[in-house]
């Protein structure tokens, strides 16, 4: 496994446990992009970022989690992450579980910090703009 592979894998790990307070892993000046979804938007930098995932995701929803799936090493820089989120809309009580989006998460990495983290809210978007197949990662 690369080191690339290990650093995304430990962002995850932060994520599963609910915790979402380090950005050590992001670039100063990160590329943060929604692509779909109920909020799509690009944000640059760390501030930009945070704001951004905490409007949209943490205040919107409860028990917000993140699902992990398969990591996928697409080249030396990228890395690809096939990923599910729960949790329960604050207003309406709804489960994002029961509408179950599963995401794919690109995180291009140098000089070991994300410079770029693109949320797919269809994985079919994300395999078609990486020319990928579902099935083979290639």
């Amino acid at each position: 496994m690369s080191a690339n592979v290990d650093l995304v894998r430990s962002i995850h790990a932060a994520w599963v446990r609910g915790d979402f307070s380090s950005v050590d892993w992001a670039d100063p000046e990160i590329e943060y992009v929604w692509i779909g979804g109920p909020s799509p938007g690009r944000d640059t930098g760390v501030a930009g970022m945070i704001e951004r995932f905490r409007d949209d995701w943490l205040r919107t929803w409860a028990d917000f989690r993140v699902e992990p799936g398969e990591y996928r090493e697409l080249d030396g820089g990228r890395v690809l992450v096939l990923t599910n989120f729960s949790g329960r809309g604050k207003m309406s009580g709804l489960e994002i579980g029961q509408i179950r989006q599963e995401l794919a998460m690109l995180f291009c990495i140098r000089d070991g910090q994300v410079t770029r983290f693109i949320n797919y809210w269809e994985r079919d978007r994300a395999f078609a703009d990486l020319g990928l197949t579902p099935d083979s990662g290639t």
